[in-house]
């Protein structure tokens, strides 16, 4: 569901990124005033990195000639709270935005906020949390998982159908590119769902310290050892994105899919200023513009979408793994200065 920039005007694009820029930073802030266990850090940039990959694997959706990928907003925000979360589902949308040319640089704002904010800061605290509190079991992960990606999807077609609307863009009349961007991210979600849930349900079942320790919002204890959790989603992250992405669906995703059935293409011209400006930021800084080797040419390479996955999963654990030991490291020196008065 990643926006390009032919879906908005320049003064949406702007006006999302604001929102956008003032969602991170309250997230920021938030982090600084509760614990951000230091044990948490890694689990932020392995399984940002696991998003990461996971995004490159669009599934095929039966009958209707579209794919998906998760999302993975939901999924972070379990392992590691809502605030907490946005940060490394930010740095995968701006890793895929500004190095593999997924996603429009002028619709950044609103990819972070369809993807990250609504899942993470939404979706989360209003739904996932209630249910779980009921009791951390294997049903109630699985219920909350499956509930609360699909609320976040519906949600964020609903946004992208808004911002286009908004945007003045004719080619998507609004209640017809509803009617079908709304029943093909319900499929979509379903599935990221049920993946959701089996992802959480296996870390709970290895280490339920960390789903519990989120929802308690507690620390992890200095002698809870997090090394087979952290090994096994970084040999899965190698697996998704170094192997099984050269497998990933070749049909359009359900964005692309809904803008066929009612424009009668997956690609709008925008021309301007503006647009052009953003699309030569992006050719400058995309060294594998759509997962694969500049210099690929239109039939591809064997070894391109390989090669992106791993590259991409690396570049999100150092960047968010980057900002959560920051911002850690941040907290404890405002600490040390608050003692100290």
């Amino acid at each position: 569901m990643h926006m390009a920039d032919a879906l908005l005007s320049p003064a949406v694009g702007a006006a999302m990124c604001a929102v956008s820029i003032g969602a991170l930073a309250h997230s920021t802030a938030q982090i600084k005033k509760d614990d951000l266990c230091e044990k948490k850090i890694p689990v932020m940039a392995v399984a940002g990195a696991f998003v990461f990959a996971a995004q490159m694997i669009n599934f095929t959706i039966p009958a209707t000639g579209s794919s998906g990928h998760i999302g993975g907003g939901i999924l972070l925000a379990a392992l590691l709270g809502g605030f907490p979360a946005l940060l490394p589902i930010a740095a995968v949308l701006i890793i895929q935005c500004l190095f593999f040319a997924d996603g429009g640089l002028l619709a950044l704002g609103c990819n972070i906020f369809n993807m990250g904010v609504i899942p993470c800061l939404i979706v989360y605290p209003l739904i996932f949390r209630p249910i779980v509190r009921k009791g951390m079991t294997s049903r109630n992960i699985a219920v909350a998982s499956i509930v609360s990606v699909v609320v976040s999807l519906q949600l964020g077609a609903f946004c992208v159908v808004l911002e286009t609307l908004l945007s003045g863009i004719t080619e998507l009349p609004f209640s017809r590119f509803a009617l079908m961007m709304m029943p093909i991210h319900l499929a979509i979600g379903l599935v990221e769902g049920i993946v959701t849930a089996a992802i959480l349900g296996f870390v709970h079942s290895m280490r339920p310290e960390i789903l519990e320790s989120v929802d308690n919002r507690t620390r992890i204890g200095a002698d809870v050892s997090m090394k087979k959790v952290l090994v096994t989603l970084a040999v899965i992250t190698l697996v998704v994105g170094g192997l099984l992405s050269i497998f990933a669906s070749v049909y359009p995703d359900g964005l692309e899919w809904s803008m066929e059935k009612v424009a009668g293409t997956t690609e709008l011209e925008a021309q301007g200023g503006v647009f052009d400006s953003a699309a030569a930021i992006q050719e400058s800084t995309a060294f594998m513009p759509d997962y694969d080797y500049a210099s690929a040419g239109e039939d591809g390479s064997a070894t391109g979408a390989s090669v992106a996955g791993i590259v991409g999963s690396a570049m999100t654990l150092l960047l968010a793994g980057a900002a959560g030991l920051v911002i850690s490291k941040a907290k404890g020196r405002k600490g040390k200065a608050q003692a100290t008065v």
